[in-house]
C-alpha cells in the first residue's frame, strides 16, 4: 500500500488537530504548584485520557506517580503476533517566564505567519498531537493498527522530579515494548527528518551566600562590608574562562562531535544571536552543544533593579545548571560541580550549595530495524533521506527504561525544530512538521509491524 491514501488521510486530520492542540494549550500545565494550580495539570491529563480512549484504546489509566503529578497510560492490543510499540510524549510544559514578551497569550493558541504559536505548541503538547493523527490516519486508512500499542503520557519531565521514573521502576511490566518511540525532540532543521541519538545529561544544583546578619547601609558600610552577591558573582565567573569554556575541575571540555555538523551561520540564525556577538566557548557548534559539558546560570534570587535599595546584600543565591555529555558519569560530575562551587567561595564567607534533581546522558544505538523502518518512513514522508542527530537537551526516562528493557529498541523524533524557541517566549509549532511527522509516525508503525513479521 502506497502513502497517498495515508497523507491525504493525515492532511485532512489537520484542522483537528489544530483545534485539539489549542485545547490542550490552553491548560497551564506548569507541574510546579508554587507558580500554578494543581488542577490545571489534572484537567490536562484528563483531556489527554480522554483523547486517548475516544480513539479506541482501552486499559486507560491516570496514574499518580510518586512524585505527586499524574502520568496517563492507555494500551491497545494489536494483531496476532503483531509487535507492542510504545508511544512517549509529556503534557506538563515549562512556565511562560516573561508573558509580557509573548507577542500572543502563552496559553492561547494563536495562527500568525503560517506558525501556531503557545507554550507547550511545540514542547510537547504538540508531540501528543502528532502520536493522536497518526493513530486517527492509521484507523481511517487502515481500520486499525497493525501493531499492538501502548501509550504514556508523563506530568511532570519538565521539573525533572523523577515521578514516572519511579513509578515505572515499581511497575516494571507496564511499559515493556518491542520499540519505544519518544515524542520529545525534533528535526536538526525543518523539512530535515531526524532521530536524535545522543543526549545530554542534566544536574542541578543551588548555591546560597550569607554574608551578614541584614542588609546595610551602601554609604555606611559599602566597601569594608562583605557583599553576599558581589561575592556570588564572583563564584559564578569562575565556572567559564575567557572563551566560556566549562573550567569545572575533573569535566572535561575538548570532545569532538562526530556526527552531523550544525554551521555557526546557521545556529546563529536559529539562536537569534544579535550581530556581533560572540558564540560561547570553542570548537564547532556540534562539539559544544553535544559532546562537551556545558554550565548555566538559571537564576538569581537578587534585588530587582526596580525597587533596590542602596544596600549592601546579606545574601544571595543561584541555581547553576550542568549539562554533560555520553561518556560522563552523572554522580562524578555532580560532585565536581559542588567541589568546584564550594572552592571558589570567598573566604569565611557562609555557603551552602544543595543538590537537585538530575538525569544520565544518554546514547542511542542506531543499528536495529525499529532505526531501518524509521529512515524509509521518514523518507516516504519528506522526500529525503534521514539525519541522525545529537541534542543537548535531557530526558532522563530515556535511561530508566534502557535499564529496565535493555533489548527494546528507543527511538527519538518529535515536531521541535529550532525555531521552536521551546522553553522560551513565543514558543511555535510549523504545522507543516506537525503533518510530516504524523505522517512519519503512521508509515512507521506500518513498516515496523512488516519487518517485525517478516523477522
Amino acid at each position: 500500500m502506497t502513502q497517498q491514501p495515508l497523507a491525504a488521510a493525515v492532511r485532512s486530520l489537520m484542522p483537528r488537530a489544530k483545534a485539539d492542540l489549542a485545547e490542550l494549550v490552553a491548560f497551564p500545565s506548569v507541574a510546579d504548584p508554587r507558580q500554578f494550580p494543581v488542577e490545571e495539570c489534572e484537567k490536562a491529563a484528563r483531556w489527554v485520557a480522554d483523547a486517548f480512549a475516544a480513539e479506541g484504546l482501552t486499559g486507560v489509566q491516570v496514574l499518580d506517580t510518586p512524585d505527586g503529578t499524574q502520568s496517563v497510560y492507555a494500551e491497545l492490543a494489536g494483531p496476532a503476533g503483531a509487535p507492542t510499540v510504545l508511544l512517549y510524549s509529556h503534557y506538563d510544559v515549562q512556565p511562560p517566564m516573561d508573558a509580557a514578551s509573548w507577542q500572543s497569550p502563552p496559553f492561547e493558541l494563536t495562527e500568525r505567519d503560517g506558525r501556531w504559536y503557545g507554550r507547550g505548541a511545540a514542547d510537547c503538547k504538540g508531540n501528543i498531537l502528532m502520536h493522536l493523527t497518526a493513530l486517527r490516519a492509521l484507523r481511517e486508512v487502515d481500520g486499525g493498527l497493525p501493531v499492538g500499542l501502548k501509550v504514556i503520557v508523563e506530568g511532570s519531565e519538565e521539573q525533572g522530579t523523577g515521578g514516572l521514573e519511579q513509578y515505572a521502576e515499581a511497575h516494571p511490566e507496564l511499559l515493556a515494548a518491542d520499540v519505544i518511540v519518544i515524542g520529545d525532540t525534533g528535526n536538526f532543521a525543518a523539512g530535515l527528518p531526524t532521530v536524535t541519538a545522543t543526549l545530554r545529561g542534566i544536574t542541578e544544583v543551588e548555591i546560597a551566600l550569607t554574608t551578614l546578619a541584614g542588609n546595610l547601609h551602601s554609604g555606611a558600610f559599602g566597601g569594608a562590608a562583605p557583599d553576599a552577591l558581589q561575592a556570588l558573582i564572583r563564584v559564578l565567573g569562575t565556572l567559564h574562562d575567557e572563551h566560556g569554556d566549562v573550567t569545572v575541575d575533573g569535566l572535561r571540555a575538548d570532545q569532538v562531535w562526530q556526527g552531523v555538523e550544525y554551521t555557526e551561520e546557521q545556529f546563529r540564525a536559529d539562536a537569534k544571536v544579535l550581530d556581533g556577538v560572540a558564540l560561547t566557548g570553542t570548537g564547532t557548534v556540534a562539539d559544544r552543544l553535544w559532546a562537551r559539558p556545558s554550565v548555566t546560570v538559571l537564576g538569581i534570587d537578587a534585588p530587582g533593579v526596580v525597587g533596590a535599595a542602596s544596600a549592601v546584600q546579606s545574601s544571595a543565591k543561584a541555581k547553576v545548571s550542568l549539562r554533560i555529555p555520553p561518556g560522563m558519569d552523572l554522580d562524578e560530575a555532580q560532585d565536581a560541580l559542588v567541589a568546584h562551587l564550594e572552592a571558589a567561595v570567598p573566604g569565611g564567607v557562609r555557603a551552602t550549595v544543595t543538590r537537585l534533581s538530575g538525569g544520565r546522558p544518554f546514547s542511542a544505538d542506531t543499528s536495529g530495524p525499529a532505526y531501518e523502518a524509521m529512515g524509509e518512513a521518514m523518507r516516504e514522508a519528506f522526500g529525503t533521506d534521514m539525519v541522525v542527530s545529537g541534542m543537548g537537551g535531557s530526558i532522563p526516562l530515556c535511561n530508566t527504561l534502557r535499564t529496565l528493557y535493555p533489548q527494546t529498541e528507543i527511538v527519538l523524533i518529535g515536531v521541535e525544530e529550532p525555531t521552536t524557541q521551546i522553553h522560551a517566549v513565543n514558543e511555535s509549532v510549523d504545522p507543516l512538521e506537525l503533518e510530516r511527522m504524523a505522517l512519519t509516525e503512521a508509515l512507521f508503525l506500518r513498516r515496523y509491524a512488516k519487518s517485525a513479521g517478516q523477522a
